[in-house]
């Protein structure tokens, strides 16, 4: 990593990298990094590191990640229903696994989770008419 950003040679002029496990240096560190991975779009940055064996990879949107080739010749993304979802893990041979319908919505299994942890239906009926669920 400190090749390909260019920290191995000192390239931004701020003296060599401290040692990594010298906690106070972190801020520092961070900031300078963040400078220089500004330099570059995601696209650029994936570039540079590919092929290598630094532990670098772009964050991607789930829409993004889906065409990836990796992810679409493992077929880690699935769609259901038109909306796509991560694929079940681990996959195994004999039993392999499948999504069995759509995700939930936001707030569809709420009442029945806090039931399951113990709440009983006045207090759910109180958490709702409080706002603190919807």
């Amino acid at each position: 990593m400190l090749r390909r950003t260019g920290l191995a040679d000192d390239v931004d002029g701020q003296g060599p990298v401290p040692a990594q496990h010298d906690r106070s240096t972190w801020p520092a560190m961070k900031d300078r990094l963040a400078a220089i991975v500004a330099t570059k779009t995601r696209d650029q940055w994936e570039a540079v590191f590919a092929g290598s064996d630094a532990c670098v990879v772009p964050v991607r949107t789930l829409a993004d990640a889906a065409s990836h080739p990796h992810v679409a010749a493992r077929a880690t993304i699935v769609e259901l229903d038109g909306v796509p979802q991560p694929a079940p893990a681990p996959r195994f041979s004999r039993t392999p696994a499948e999504v069995s319908g759509p995700p939930t919505f936001a707030g569809e299994h709420t009442d029945t989770a806090l039931v399951d942890w113990g709440f009983d239906a006045a207090e759910v009926a109180r958490l709702r008419q409080t706002g603190a669920i919807a």
